[in-house]
């Protein structure tokens, strides 16, 4: 095996695939308090980002809160929901 297989075996690697964290929106949890959760759970997000995906749950009952890899997504799904939010996750089409 030559040396420029080997370099072109270890460049060609698959991205690991991606999933989409899902908030959906429920009518007991005051926004104020989604926001914090939201800010809390996935610190990368602001205020307003947070604030953005409330409101979407809110007027469609569906937010995309992040994409990232399937152990963070799972992770933060978990966490919202131990914060009394309901999310869920779906691979990025």
């Amino acid at each position: 095996m030559s040396v420029e297989t080997i370099e072109k075996r270890s460049t060609s690697r698959k991205l690991a695939p991606r999933y989409r964290v899902l908030l959906h929106n429920d009518d007991f949890n005051p926004m104020e308090h989604v926001v914090q959760v939201l800010m809390k759970t996935v610190p990368s997000l602001t205020q307003p980002q947070a604030v953005n995906i409330m409101m979407e749950a809110h007027t469609n009952g569906l937010a995309l809160v992040i994409t990232c890899a399937q152990e963070h997504a799972e992770f933060y799904c978990e966490t919202l929901k131990a914060n009394n939010l309901s999310s869920t996750i779906e691979p990025d089409e």
